[in-house]
């Protein structure tokens, strides 16, 4: 049997992760059968799962792969800029849109859930030490608790994502993430 080199590895899983993206963005997670990841992909059943271990372990890779690139974002500029970069390439974001699945799934799931957690962690962990960094440089303010911050901050992603799912994007949503940038900045009165 002849030896597949590193290098063709990662670009069958890259090409894989491209398709799934584009399927459960067009059919959600439930619709996104095997049969419709082997057509995105253009693989065989047999190729696909021999990089992941199922339909979940694909799911959650593209999680993973966001999370990551999100949380280097946010831990660099900021939740704030993660949701500005949404709205600049949406296609990038739009398999977000099974986030409803995802809701049902964490509540109904529980090993899913734990999975999904563990997986998200790392954006809530950049986030967190984004705006502790923010507040100790005089520039987030400092009456509320990181933690409500960051639930605040959650809130308005997760109405981006709907928004942007539902293809309500719309102009004016960089004017309410200017909005929202400028509610979690210090105030400083004019002297």
């Amino acid at each position: 049997m002849p030896k597949v080199s590193e290098d063709h590895l990662v670009a069958r899983r890259r090409q894989i992760l491209d398709g799934a993206r584009r399927c459960f963005a067009e059919f959600g997670y439930e619709g996104a059968t095997v049969r419709r990841l082997e057509d995105a992909t253009a693989l065989s059943r047999g190729a696909i799962f021999h990089h992941f271990k199922d339909k979940d372990g694909l799911f959650l890779a593209l999680a993973q792969e966001d999370a990551t690139r999100m949380a280097d974002v946010a831990a660099e500029q900021g939740l704030v800029q993660v949701m500005r970069d949404m709205l600049a390439q949406p296609d990038q974001f739009d398999w977000l849109a099974t986030r409803v699945e995802i809701s049902r799934r964490l509540r109904t799931d529980p090993a899913f859930a734990r999975e999904w957690s563990r997986r998200g962690a790392e954006l809530t962990e950049a986030t967190v030490a984004r705006l502790e960094r923010q507040k100790e440089a005089g520039r987030l303010r400092d009456d509320l608790p990181t933690d409500v911050l960051v639930g605040y901050l959650d809130l308005v992603l997760d109405g981006l994502i709907a928004r942007i799912a539902s293809g309500h994007g719309g102009e004016n949503l960089s004017a309410v993430l200017d909005l929202v940038e400028e509610s979690v900045r210090a105030q400083h009165s004019a002297e």
